[in-house]
C-alpha cells in the first residue's frame, strides 16, 4: 500500500517514499506538532490479522521507544493507518553499512571505530531486555557525521518464527547478482536461530561477529550457493581466517571475532559490555613505558666529544634519577593509603525464580527436582505444563524466563554433564541426555526407576538405575551398564542412589541405606576402580560438593561440612547455611537443592509434601467420594470382592512405609505390617484370605505371605538375591506372578508355584524390563508392561508359554488392570490418562476391540496409583492434591561462601 504526498497519519503528513522492502514502506513525513521531518515506516497489514502479534509489536515498539542511546534509532511514536501499523522514528541523513561494505573492506580504524558504536548501541538495549535477532549490514545505518545507528531495533521479534522462518528471510533478500546465493538474513544468523530455538542476546553478539569479520575483510564469513549451505556453514564451519584476506588485522581483533562467532552461546561473549571493553583495550595504549636512555655510537676521531657525550649523558642520567626519586618519595604517602585502603566486600547476593507461566514448582512428586550448571550460568528443572506432564526446563541465569525442552516428556532427575552442555534424565525406563540447546535426546541405557545421576570429565556417567540396588555405570555416549558399588546385606545396604562426582572425576558420594532416617541411611564415598566404599557421615539426603565443602540436609536443614576432597575427610564440624528446605518424605526424594563448583546455590524452601487423596471415579472422571484422611500413600490394591483395600502409607516422621487395610465401606484403616523395613506391592489371594508381599528386613526384598485376619505370623514365601515384587495371583491360588530385579537393573517376570516344590520359574527374560504382569480372571492370559518398543506399553500374552504376544495400547501405557469378567483391559496412558481396551480372551487367540480415553488422573505418589472395581465402573485413584496457594519460588544465592567468612 503506497500512500500519496499529503496524507496525514494523525499529525504526520507525508512528504515523500524513502524506500521499502519486507517489513513495510518507509516515508519522509513532518511532524506538525514538533516542527521536524521524520521517518515514518508503515508496517504489512498482515500484521493486524493476528491479534497476538499486533499486541507484541505495540509492546516491543514501545520498549524501543524507550531506549535513548546516540547508537540507537530513535523511535518517537506508533499508530496505525488504514489497519497497518506504523512507526515513526528520527530521520536520518547518510548511508545503510552495506552500501559502504559494497566497495569491499574498510580500514581496520574505521572498523573498530563503527564496532564500538555498534556494541554501545547493542549493551544498552540488552539493558532494557530488548534483543534484535536480525542484526546485518542493512540495519545499520552511518550517518554524514559517522554515527552508527542501530535501525529495528526490537521490531525482528515480529517475524515469524520456526516453521514459518523460511518464508519470512525470502521476503526480506534483496535483489542479488547471481541467482541461488543467500543475501540479506540468513548469512547473519546464529546456529540457534538456524536451528529454529530461541535466541537471547548472545545471538546478537554472533551476527555482530559476522558483521565485523565483513567490515575487515570485504567478505562475507558465511556465505554459500545456497540457503540450506549457507546454513550448514553457520552450524559446523568456521570463516576462513582473516590473516588470509587482510594480513595487516591485529590477531587479538581475530581473538575478538573468532569468540563472538564460536557455535555454543555461552562460549561466546557473556555480554555487549564485555564485547565493548575488549574492543575499547585495541584502540587504548597498554600503559606508559620508560624511556631508555641511548649512548650514542663510538666513531674514530671523536674521543673528546665521546667523552664530553659521555660526561653529559652520565650528569643527564643522574638528573632524572633524583627528579624520579622526590616523584616517588611525594608519591610515597598518596601509595601507603591505597595499599591500606579496604578491600572491596565480597556479599553472598540472593534472588528468586518463579515458576514458569501457567505453572508450578511441584518438586516432591514424580521425579521433579533442580540442578545448577557446573559453571554456574544455567539452571534446569522438572516441571509440569498445563496438562499435567513432566517437562525439562533450562533457564540461563541471565535471562527472564526458563524454556522447556522438547522430548523430555516424564522427565526425573536431572543432572548436568561437566561442560554444562548436556542434560542427563531419566524418562520411560530409560536414562537418556539432551542437548541443553535443544537437540532431540539420546537414550543411553536402561534404567527402571531411576534415582540420580553424575557425570565426569572422562565421559563416564554413574547413576541409580533403581529405588533400590547398587549403582551402575555407562558411558556418555551408551552401551552396556555395569556395577560401580555393591550392596551390602546389612541395615545400612539396601539402596545405593544421588551419586555425586568429586573433582578428581574418580570418586563419588552417594546415599546408602534402607529407610529415610539418619539412624539407618548415611553418604558415603566410593571410587570407580573399587567397589568398596567408605561412609564419611550420618544424613538422610543426598550430598553434593563445591568450594571446600559437602552440601546435604540434617532435619530439613542444609549443612555445610569443610572437606578435604584429596584425602576423603571432613576437616570441622558441619554447620547450617539455609533452613527449612523442602524435604519430602521417604527416599525418593534427595532434597531440594543444588551446587555449582563457582559457587552458585539452589533451592527451594516449604514444608514435606503434605500427601495425596484417595477417591473414587466414575468412567468419566466425575469424584465421586473420598477414602481415608491425607496421607503419604502409594501402592493401592482392591480385595477381589471391593470391600477391602491394601495400601501403603509412609511415616513423615520415620520415612519408612508400611502396609495398611482399609475397610471401603466405613473408612476404617488397620496397620498390617510392622516390622521396622520397608514393606511394599501387596497382593490380595483370589480368596482375600491372605496378602503376598515384598520386604526389605534382610536387605534384599523378598516376598512374605500374612493371613488378612491379621492374626498369626509372617511366612517367608522366597529369599533370593534379587529384589522381588508380587504383581498378581492365578485365578485358581495356584501361581504367583512377580517381577524380578536381576543385576543389570532389567526387571523380568517370574513365577512362583505355591505348590510342591515352590521352585520360580521364568515367564519373560529378556533384555527389555517387564513389570506389572497380572493374570486374566480365565488364568489363560497375562497383561504386562514392556519398554522393548523404546517406551512403556500394554501387551497380553498366554500363560504358561508367552509365545504369540499382542500389543494393546496405542500410544504407551502402564499399569495393566482386568475387568472382573475379562472383557476388558484398563490402563494408564501419556499424560496420565486412564484408558479402557476391549478384549476377549475366551477362544483360541485373543481378540482386541477398540480403544477409548476414559478420564485423566492426577497421580499423588509413587507404585500402583489406581485399581477398579470388579464391574469397571469405578476408578479408585491415589489423587494429588490441587495446588491452591502459589508454590515456593527457587532461591537463588551468589556466592554463597561469601556469608561464611563475615
Amino acid at each position: 500500500m503506497t500512500i500519496v504526498a499529503g496524507t496525514k497519519l494523525g499529525r504526520y503528513e507525508i512528504r515523500s517514499k524513502i524506500g521499502e522492502g519486507g517489513m513495510g514502506e518507509v516515508y519522509r513525513a513532518h511532524d506538525e506538532k514538533l516542527h521536524r521531518d521524520v521517518a515514518i515506516k508503515v508496517l504489512p497489514s498482515t500484521l493486524t490479522q493476528d491479534p497476538d502479534r499486533l499486541r507484541r509489536f505495540e509492546q516491543e515498539a514501545q520498549a524501543a521507544g524507550a531506549l535513548n542511546h546516540p547508537n540507537i534509532l530513535a523511535v518517537h511514536d506508533v499508530g496505525i493507518h488504514e489497519g497497518s501499523p506504523y512507526l515513526v522514528a528520527e530521520l536520518l541523513e547518510g548511508e545503510e553499512l552495506r552500501e559502504q561494505l559494497n566497495d569491499g573492506a574498510l580500514p581496520s580504524r574505521k572498523a573498530i571505530d563503527y564496532a564500538q558504536q555498534i556494541a554501545q548501541g547493542l549493551a544498552a538495549a540488552h539493558e532494557k531486555g530488548i534483543i534484535h535477532r536480525d542484526l546485518k549490514p542493512e540495519n545499520l545505518f552511518v550517518t554524514t557525521g559517522g554515527r552508527v545507528k542501530i535501525l529495528d531495533f526490537g521490531l525482528a521479534k515480529l517475524r515469524p518464527q520456526r516453521n514459518e522462518v523460511m518464508s519470512s528471510e525470502i521476503a526480506t533478500q534483496k535483489q542479488i547478482t547471481n541467482p541461488g546465493t543467500v543475501m540479506g538474513t540468513v548469512g547473519y544468523m546464529s546456529p540457534e536461530q538456524v536451528r529454529g530455538h530461541d535466541a537471547d542476546h548472545r545471538s546478537d553478539i554472533f551476527s555482530f561477529g559476522s558483521i565485523l569479520y565483513e567490515m575487515l575483510s570485504g567478505q562475507r564469513a558465511f556465505r554459500r550457493e545456497t540457503m540450506a549451505e549457507t546454513m550448514t556453514a553457520i552450524l559446523k564451519e568456521d570463516p576462513p581466517e582473516l590473516n588470509e584476506t587482510n594480513a595487516k588485522i591485529n590477531p587479538q581483533l581475530e581473538k575478538i571475532i573468532n569468540r563472538c562467532l564460536e557455535k555454543r552461546p555461552e562460549q561466546r561473549f557473556h555480554s555487549a559490555h564485555d564485547l565493548g571493553f575488549a574492543l575499547e583495550a585495541l584502540s587504548t595504549p597498554s600503559g606508559s613505558q620508560a624511556t631508555a636512555l641511548v649512548l650514542p655510537s663510538i666513531t674514530e676521531g671523536q674521543n673528546g666529544k665521546v667523552k664530553a657525550a659521555i660526561f653529559s649523558n652520565v650528569r643527564v642520567a643522574w638528573t632524572a634519577a633524583i627528579v624520579l626519586l622526590l616523584a616517588l618519595l611525594a608519591a610515597l604517602p598518596f601509595v601507603i593509603a591505597y595499599l591500606r585502603r579496604a578491600p572491596v566486600e565480597v556479599r553472598a547476593i540472593r534472588s528468586f525464580i518463579l515458576p514458569p507461566e501457567k505453572s508450578s514448582f511441584d518438586f516432591g512428586r514424580n521425579g521433579a527436582n533442580i540442578t545448577v550448571s557446573p559453571d554456574g550460568r544455567r539452571l534446569a528443572f522438572v516441571a509440569a505444563i498445563a496438562d499435567g506432564r513432566n517437562l525439562l526446563w533450562v533457564r540461563s541465569l541471565d535471562a527472564l524466563s526458563a524454556r522447556p525442552l522438547a522430548g523430555t516428556e516424564g522427565a526425573s532427575f536431572p543432572f548436568w554433564s561437566p561442560d554444562s552442555r548436556f542434560l542427563g534424565f531419566f524418562a520411560g525406563g530409560k536414562l537418556k541426555k539432551i542437548d541443553a540447546a535443544g537437540e532431540p535426546p539420546l537414550t543411553l541405557c536402561s534404567a527402571g526407576e531411576g534415582r540420580g545421576g553424575t557425570w565426569n570429565h572422562d565421559g563416564v556417567i554413574v547413576f541409580a538405575p533403581q529405588q533400590l540396588g547398587a549403582l551402575y555405570r555407562v558411558s556418555e555416549s551408551g552401551g552396556a551398564s555395569t556395577p560401580v558399588t555393591k550392596v551390602l546385606e546389612t541395615t545400612v545396604g539396601g539402596s545405593h542412589r544421588w551419586p555425586y562426582f568429586l573433582p578428581d572425576g574418580q570418586h563419588f558420594l552417594y546415599l546408602g541405606g534402607r529407610g529415610s532416617t539418619s539412624e539407618t541411611t548415611a553418604i558415603y564415598v566410593a571410587s570407580l576402580e573399587s567397589q568398596e566404599s567408605k561412609l564419611l557421615l550420618h544424613a538422610n539426603s543426598k550430598a553434593e560438593y563445591a568450594q571446600g565443602h559437602l552440601l546435604f540436609l540434617r532435619d530439613g536443614t542444609l549443612m555445610a561440612q569443610p572437606f578435604d576432597a584429596k584425602r576423603l575427610e571432613a576437616t570441622a564440624d558441619a554447620f547450617s547455611i539455609a533452613e527449612q528446605i523442602q524435604t519430602p518424605a521417604g527416599l525418593t526424594m534427595g532434597g531440594i537443592f543444588s551446587v555449582s563448583e563457582n559457587g552458585v546455590l539452589a533451592y527451594q524452601t516449604g514444608a514435606a509434601i503434605g500427601g495425596s487423596q484417595l477417591t473414587w471415579f466414575d468412567r468419566s472422571g466425575k469424584p465421586l467420594s473420598v477414602l481415608g484422611d491425607l496421607a503419604l500413600y502409594s501402592n493401592l490394591r482392591l480385595s477381589p470382592d471391593g470391600k477391602r483395600l491394601t495400601v501403603n502409607i509412609t511415616d513423615p516422621q520415620t520415612g519408612l512405609s508400611d502396609i495398611w487395610l482399609y475397610e471401603v465401606a466405613r473408612g476404617l484403616k488397620t496397620r498390617f505390617t510392622f516390622d521396622p523395613s520397608e514393606e511394599r506391592g501387596a497382593v490380595w489371594s483370589p480368596d482375600g484370605s491372605r496378602i503376598v508381599f515384598a520386604s526389605n528386613r534382610k536387605g534384599n526384598f523378598d516376598l512374605y505371605q500374612k493371613a488378612t485376619s491379621v492374626v498369626g505370623s509372617e511366612e517367608l514365601l522366597l529369599e533370593s538375591n534379587a529384589n522381588k515384587f508380587a504383581s498378581s495371583f492365578s485365578p485358581d491360588g495356584r501361581f504367583l506372578l512377580h517381577s524380578t530385579a536381576d543385576p543389570k537393573a532389567k526387571l523380568d517376570l517370574w513365577v512362583l508355584p505355591l505348590e510342591g516344590d515352590r521352585k520360580p520359574f521364568p515367564y519373560l527374560t529378556t533384555e527389555f524390563a517387564e513389570t506389572a504382569g497380572q493374570f486374566s480372571p480365565n488364568g489363560r492370559w497375562i497383561a504386562y508392561s514392556s519398554d522393548e518398543s523404546g517406551r512403556n506399553e500394554i501387551y497380553v500374552a498366554p500363560f504358561p508359554s508367552p509365545v504369540g504376544k499382542r500389543q494393546i495400547s496405542t500410544a504407551g501405557g502402564s499399569a495393566p488392570k482386568w475387568r472382573g469378567d475379562g472383557k476388558e483391559i484398563f490402563y494408564r496412558a501419556a499424560e496420565n490418562k486412564l484408558m479402557a481396551v476391549e478384549v476377549n480372551g475366551e477362544g483360541a487367540s485373543l481378540e482386541v476391540g477398540a480403544v477409548w480415553a476414559l478420564f485423566e488422573a492426577r497421580p499423588g505418589g509413587p507404585g500402583n496409583v489406581y485399581d477398579v472395581t470388579a464391574d469397571g465402573q469405578r476408578f479408585l485413584v491415589n489423587t494429588a492434591l490441587e495446588q491452591k496457594a502459589p508454590s515456593a519460588p527457587i532461591t537463588l544465592v551468589i556466592n554463597w561462601t561469601a556469608d561464611l567468612k563475615r
